[in-house]
């Protein structure tokens, strides 16, 4: 999968969270423009690594193995020189002086160690900081994701002669580009007004500016998401993280 070639970010893996974590932050994490992935399984976490050796994983050693077998997998994530370049985080409830000093003064892990006692408003802010220190978002502002055949994402536009249908091929929260058949040609910067997306499911209805065509008649359209209902904008950032999250639970590593 392909987000913005050239200024693509890190892949942030979060391993075994917690599920205020899953339900909550992440959706924090993919609307700031971070692109954030969900991992049930620290074996096949370290294939992933190894695989996208520039990611970010933060790792709840709360779950799954006593604390010495995590302090053996985190030090095996640093010292391979597979997985050596990735940025490690820690996330607990455990409030141990000695065992946070342990993950960040005697191993130094990169992404500090993340009490989440603190409540989700304190460890969110404590992992944005983090992954903008670790340049994690790249030079992109939004996460874009490309739409394939079974993604069940179209657009239907209003044009002067009647209603027109689309299949969008790829969506960030600023907009899309879109395949249209009979679709009348349009003037760049062309206002269309209430443009309803069907993604998975669920409906968004905005206005958007056509801002260019490619070849084979596709358009590109930019929201304008100042006018944009807050709802909507979650239905598009909701679509976005299933997306992810389908890419990288289909890869075979």
């Amino acid at each position: 999968m392909i987000m913005d070639q050239g200024t693509v970010g890190k892949k942030i893996f979060i391993l075994y969270p917690q599920s205020v974590i899953q339900d909550e932050l992440l959706d924090i994490l993919i609307m700031a423009g971070f692109e954030s992935y969900i991992l049930h399984d620290h074996k096949r976490a370290l294939k992933l690594l190894a695989k996208f050796p520039d990611s970010i994983i933060f790792i709840n050693i709360d779950e799954k193995l006593p604390e010495k077998e995590w302090e053996e997998y985190v030090r095996g994530i640093m010292e391979d020189p597979r997985t050596k370049d990735c940025k490690l985080g820690i996330l607990s409830y455990n409030t141990d002086k000695a065992l946070m000093q342990k993950y960040l003064m005697d191993i130094s892990v990169p992404c500090g160690y993340i009490q989440l006692k603190l409540g989700i408003k304190e460890s969110t802010k404590i992992m944005l900081g983090a992954l903008e220190a670790n340049e994690a978002r790249g030079k992109r502002r939004y996460i874009r994701v490309p739409c394939t055949e079974d993604s069940n994402a179209s657009v239907n536009i209003k044009g002067p002669s009647g209603l027109y249908f689309g299949t969008i091929l790829d969506i960030s929260a600023a907009g899309i580009a879109a395949r249209f058949e009979n679709l009348e040609d349009l003037p760049p910067n062309t206002l269309i007004r209430d443009m309803q997306l069907k993604l998975r499911g669920g409906l968004v209805l905005t206005d958007a500016v056509l801002m260019g065509k490619r070849k084979d008649n596709v358009l590109i359209f930019l929201f304008d998401v100042t006018k944009m209902n807050p709802d909507h904008k979650l239905v598009i950032h909701r679509f976005i993280k299933y997306t992810l999250q389908h890419y990288i639970d289909s890869l075979t590593v």
